[in-house]
This record gives C-alpha cells, sequence and structure tokens, in this order.
C-alpha cells in the first residue's frame, strides 16, 4: 500500500508541537517537581515510574509517518532518531515546496529496526480485542500483592492499609481470586500466588490478555509509545489519558487508604464497592476499544520491512 504523502507549514506543525507539549505538562510538571524535592505521589507518578516512556520523551511531538515537515525549525529533527529529509518526490507529492528544509519520518528504518515490536502489537491487540471482557476480578490483585504483608517486604511503606494486614488477608482470602494479566500477578506475594485461579506468564501473555482487564486497558499506553515517532502523539496521548484514569480507579479500589490523597475508596470488600467497580470498569473497557482499534489500524498500515 502506497502511504499518502502531506506536508505541514512551520506555523501549522508548531502549533500542533505546542499544543501536544501543553498537555503533556498536565501531567510531567507536578511529577518532574515532585521528583526534584524527592516527593513521591502513589497514584499520579505510576505512568512515568513503572512504564519505562520518560516525561522528554512524550513531550516530544510527531506527527506520524506521510507527513512532510517544512520550515527551518524542521530542521532540528534531523537530529531525531529515525527522522531524515525528504527526497524531490516526496516534496513534491506532499505539496511541501521544492527548496527550504523539509524533513519526514524514515519509516523504512523504523518498520525494519523495530519490527519485533511492531510484531508483538499487531499479535497483542488483534488478540485481545478478538477475546470476551471479563468483569470478575473486582481488583484484587492490587490486595493480593500486599496478602500477609507482615510476612514481606513491605510493597509501599509510605501508605496505610485501609483494613489494616489482617482485614486485607481477610478480604483476599473470603474472594476468588482470577488476574490474567503477568505484570499484575507478578508482583504478588509468595503466599498470594498460589490462590490465583490463572497462571499468567510471560509466554502466554498473548493467549491470555483480555478487554476488560483494568491493566491491559493501561497498557494501550505502551503499545503506542514503543511505536513512536511511527504514530502521531495525539493518539499516543489519547491512550495516555486513559491509562491515567484507569491507575486512578485501580487504587481507588486497592487496600491502600488514599482519602487524603484526593482518592476516596472503591470499596470491592462489600457489594455496593463490587457493582461500582463493575461499572467503572466497563467503562474503561468500551473506551479502550475505540482505542486499541485505532492504534491496531495504524500498525496494519506500517509496512513490512
Amino acid at each position: 500500500m502506497t502511504l499518502a504523502l502531506h506536508s505541514l507549514t512551520d506555523g501549522a506543525w508548531q502549533e500542533r508541537a505546542a499544543a501536544h507539549h501543553s498537555r503533556v505538562n498536565r501531567y510531567a510538571k507536578p511529577y518532574l517537581a515532585r521528583r526534584s524535592s524527592n516527593q513521591k505521589h502513589p497514584v499520579e507518578d505510576f505512568l512515568f515510574t513503572y512504564y519505562t516512556q520518560k516525561p522528554g520523551q512524550l513531550a516530544r511531538w510527531h506527527p506520524g509517518p506521510g507527513v512532510v515537515l517544512t520550515g527551518t525549525a524542521a530542521a532540528e529533527r534531523l537530529n531525531w532518531k529515525f527522522y531524515r529529509t525528504a527526497d524531490d518526490g516526496e516534496r513534491t507529492a506532499s505539496g511541501a515546496p521544492g527548496e527550504g528544509p523539509a524533513v519526514v519520518l524514515d519509516l523504512e528504518k523504523f518498520v525494519v529496526q523495530r519490527k519485533d515490536a511492531i510484531d508483538f502489537a499487531r499479535i497483542i491487540l488483534g488478540r485481545t480485542a478478538a477475546r470476551p471482557a471479563q468483569f470478575g476480578c473486582f481488583g484484587l490483585h492490587e490486595w493480593a500483592m500486599v496478602y500477609r504483608q507482615d510476612a514481606n517486604a513491605v510493597r509501599h511503606e509510605y501508605l496505610q492499609l485501609r483494613l489494616g494486614s489482617e482485614g486485607t488477608d481477610t478480604v483476599v482470602e473470603e474472594n476468588r481470586i482470577r488476574c490474567s494479566h503477568f505484570d499484575a500477578y507478578r508482583f504478588y506475594t509468595p503466599q498470594a500466588s498460589g490462590l490465583n485461579e490463572l497462571a499468567p506468564t510471560r509466554e502466554n501473555q498473548r493467549e491470555m490478555e483480555q478487554p476488560g482487564c483494568l491493566h491491559a486497558n493501561m497498557d494501550l499506553y505502551k503499545w503506542a509509545y514503543k511505536l513512536s515517532p511511527a504514530l502521531p502523539s495525539e493518539l499516543v496521548m489519547d491512550c495516555f489519558e486513559l491509562s491515567w484514569r484507569v491507575r486512578a480507579m485501580d487504587m481507588q479500589a486497592s487496600p491502600y487508604d488514599l482519602a487524603e490523597w484526593g482518592y476516596p475508596p472503591i470499596r470491592i470488600e462489600t457489594a455496593a464497592g463490587k457493582a461500582d467497580y463493575v461499572a467503572y470498569q466497563r467503562g474503561f473497557a468500551a473506551e479502550a476499544a475505540v482505542l486499541r482499534e485505532r492504534l491496531r489500524v495504524a500498525v496494519e498500515a506500517l509496512p513490512a520491512p
């Protein structure tokens, strides 16, 4: 499939870049301020500490493939990975001026060097979307991570358990634990691992992920940034912002007392709390389905190396 080309003038693309930078700063600036003063936030630091994308990387705006950036400032991108000077044919096809700086994503180099990431994203996005969503976990993965905490290293030493250690253990023991997401399951305490009805591993991740899972939906951000700069930054930020809101709800349903941080609890140890959890989970799953499809379409449009 031939990639359609179009160009953006200096003013047009810098306006989009500035809007993206402002969007990122809403989240990144408070995090960077906390980090400089050695402060922690149990909810709002997560996307910058758990995932490998750093604030500076996220703040860089990319138009995605098929866009020729023109103007003096575009030349700076020749020092960025996966950018090159547009050739004469690309200038003509995109409507860019025949002279002056014109820069485009080096898509050919990208798909060669990032083949494994592209292939994995294609598989995980497609297979997850094809499975039925499950809504019966009630966020108990977070509780399993601190099960019998007194016998293990304290996970978040600056946070208090809302029901205390004994009450938290009772919730784990009185509920079915059925987590399908390896990157949640791997943080279970040793005593909790055997309580999980499923056995997710890195090797079977492609077969286990399902679209109701909060963590699978948060990870849309990961698949998006791993394909940067071959995705528009607006799509990456759409995934980031969904992940941000999912993380907040995930921690509200956790065993931690976060009320003083501005996050009232979703009391999943009660029937009403479980119902609230499922309602939020279904809403996020619906939003994630749209983003997952946008990502899948973008990945499928990338040429073979």
